[in-house]
């Protein structure tokens, strides 16, 4: 049987290549590529007479068939990503688990990696990481990821497209707040940039000069006071802040956005509980004076 070997490549600076990679792309029988126009470049550079095949996020399942038959007749097979490491934040996944869930065999050729390229630069702890990879777009979903961060030790890494990246900073200052980050861009290419500064102060270097070209993004772990702050509110705790800002009359939504940064909750539980709290609230108001006519009544 062949072997699938998932191949990593440059992210941009093309002498980053390793010997191994090369000698397996020339050997191979099929290189499967998610843009085979950047894979062309780098194919071209070492003179590989290879033509690469598309698998890419929107036809990878209907490619699992044609890579598990090439296996079968004892073919070898290459997956390679537009840049770095395969499978991290991009198409692959589902493929290797078929071809592994088949017997085939598959050989990881390590390289590049945009995660762990910016993580040994950015001047952060490294012990414990968390790679969150690409943020929802959508508002809700996103701010929901990152709110479920609060109170976590981990160094954060994630993905973020340029025109993205200053919205992107601004939510962490709001939701995590203003922990030490490191924005790198352009990694290994000639234009590359790392800066490291408060989120707050790189949020406003994007805002002034928006950034090209694709960013990393590492932020701090919560501190020892954030991780004690975040575990010490309890139910009863968050109920009472609840009451406490319907009586100086707060709106659900203002008082969910105030709390869940102080308590470390997720900002769409605190509003659930302070609905259910409400409703409760009203519930209880309107029986007693039930319970007070009918003891006239007697």
């Amino acid at each position: 049987m062949g072997t699938l070997y998932i191949v990593a490549t440059p992210i941009g600076n093309l002498e980053d290549a390793t010997l191994r990679s090369l000698r397996v792309l020339r050997e191979v029988d099929s290189v499967f590529a998610e843009d085979t126009r950047r894979t062309r470049v780098l194919l071209d550079h070492f003179e590989i007479a290879q033509k690469p095949i598309s698998l890419h996020a929107h036809n990878e399942a209907t490619r699992i068939q044609d890579v598990l038959d090439a296996l079968a007749a004892d073919r070898d097979v290459a997956l390679v990503s537009d840049a770095g490491t395969p499978l991290v934040s991009d198409p692959g996944a589902r493929l290797v688990s078929a071809v592994a869930s088949a017997g085939h065999r598959v050989e990881a050729i390590p390289g590049a990696s945009a995660l762990l390229t910016a993580l040994t630069v950015a001047g952060l702890d490294t012990e414990r990481v968390l790679f969150l990879g690409f943020l929802p777009r959508k508002a809700g979903a996103r701010r929901r990821l990152l709110e479920s961060q609060r109170g976590r030790p981990e160094t954060i890494v994630l993905f973020e497209s340029p025109r993205r990246v200053a919205e992107t900073l601004s939510e962490v200052v709001e939701i995590l707040g203003d922990r030490p980050a490191c924005l790198a861009r352009e990694l290994t290419k000639k234009h590359e940039e790392v800066l490291r500064d408060p989120a707050s102060v790189l949020e406003a270097a994007c805002l002034e000069s928006p950034p090209r070209g694709e960013c990393t993004l590492v932020i701090g772990g919560a501190t020892e006071n954030e991780i004690a702050a975040v575990s010490t509110w309890r139910d009863v705790q968050l109920d009472e802040a609840i009451r406490t800002h319907f009586e100086l009359g707060s709106s659900t939504r203002d008082l969910a956005r105030e709390l869940s940064l102080q308590s470390g909750w997720a900002r769409s539980d605190v509003y659930a509980r302070a609905v259910l709290l409400r409703s409760r609230d009203d519930a209880t108001a309107n029986l007693e004076p039930a319970l007070d006519d009918s003891d006239d009544r007697e």
